[in-house]
């Protein structure tokens, strides 16, 4: 059996959680799903880690424009322990900028577009920036 080159992305929210695939050979993220935050979203990203068996979650960890942590860095980090049970590691990047980048690119294609596709695609960005950074 060959070894997955694949990584899951994930832009954690209150409400949403966008979420990418990517691998090391291409080095781009593609935007798979948003679920939403209702307690059963460890449940469905252990459906999507055993169809993708991947290296690694990466999980953009936010702070504020200082680099500082926030409330939602400490929400994402709590979250992220709960995954730990998946058996998969996790890792963190920086997600600085990436919602508001997101949304910048879904506007300029000029189709309609929904809060989740924005964090879908958060997701993508978050995961290319580690790929192109780490492999």
């Amino acid at each position: 059996m060959t070894q997955s080159n694949t990584y899951i992305g994930l832009d954690v929210g209150e409400r949403r959680i966008g979420i990418a695939r990517g691998d090391t050979g291409v080095k781009i993220a593609v935007g798979l799903e948003t679920i939403q935050v209702d307690g059963h979203e460890v449940e469905r990203l252990k459906q999507i880690i055993d169809l993708e068996r991947p290296l690694a979650i990466v999980i953009g960890r936010p702070r504020n424009q200082s680099g500082e942590t926030t409330g939602q860095t400490r929400a994402v980090e709590l979250f992220s322990e709960r995954l730990t049970r998946l058996g998969v590691p996790i890792v963190f990047q920086d997600e600085s900028l990436t919602s508001v980048l997101a949304e910048q690119q879904l506007q300029c294609s000029g189709k309609p577009y929904t809060r989740g596709d924005i964090d879908a695609r958060a997701a993508c960005l978050i995961l290319t920036d580690f790929l192109e950074t780490h492999s």
